[in-house]
């Protein structure tokens, strides 16, 4: 399904599925809606989020089959949104569009990508090669900690440059 599926920039009038693609791939972890309702915000797309920041997605025949959302800061590509559909789990959706990330990432000269993750997630990131690097509060709920992973994406982070 995922190999002849393209990934390509999202347009603004995409917002709407990806919002739905977010909150259906959230809910793959059994959140109640209390928890869904809360969250909500955090995981709306919108047009103007779109046109702000890097946002690609995998589209399938019919509607996107996953796609992310970068916010530079400094040095980094904070990892904003990251989701692949509940039925496209498992197919490889997930690596090609983190593999496209981290070109993205390296093309916008950010010499580090940062993600908070969902607890369930974790393990995907670490498949990515990303590194855990402690904990930080969630967007949507302060008192719940996420874990906070790093990768580098340029061989010169972390090195001094000479004078």
């Amino acid at each position: 399904m995922a190999g002849e599926a393209l990934i390509r920039a999202a347009q603004p009038a995409d917002a709407p599925a990806l919002t739905r693609l977010a909150l259906r791939s959230k809910q793959v972890w059994g959140y109640d809606a209390a928890f869904m309702a809360r969250c909500r915000a955090e995981l709306t797309v919108t047009a103007e989020s779109i046109a702000a920041h890097p946002t690609f997605l995998l589209a399938g025949a019919t509607k996107p089959l996953g796609f992310y959302q970068l916010r530079l800061e400094a040095d980094a590509a904070d990892v904003w949104l990251f989701f692949v559909a509940p039925e496209a789990i498992s197919q490889g959706v997930g690596r090609r569009l983190w593999h496209h990330l981290e070109g993205t990432a390296r093309a916008l000269a950010a010499m580090r990508i940062r993600v908070d993750a969902d607890p369930n997630a974790a393990g995907f990131y670490v498949a990515m090669g990303a590194m855990r690097c402690g904990d930080r509060p969630s967007a949507s709920f302060p008192d719940r900690r996420l874990p906070h992973f790093e990768k580098r994406v340029n061989a010169d982070y972390g090195h001094q440059q000479g004078p």
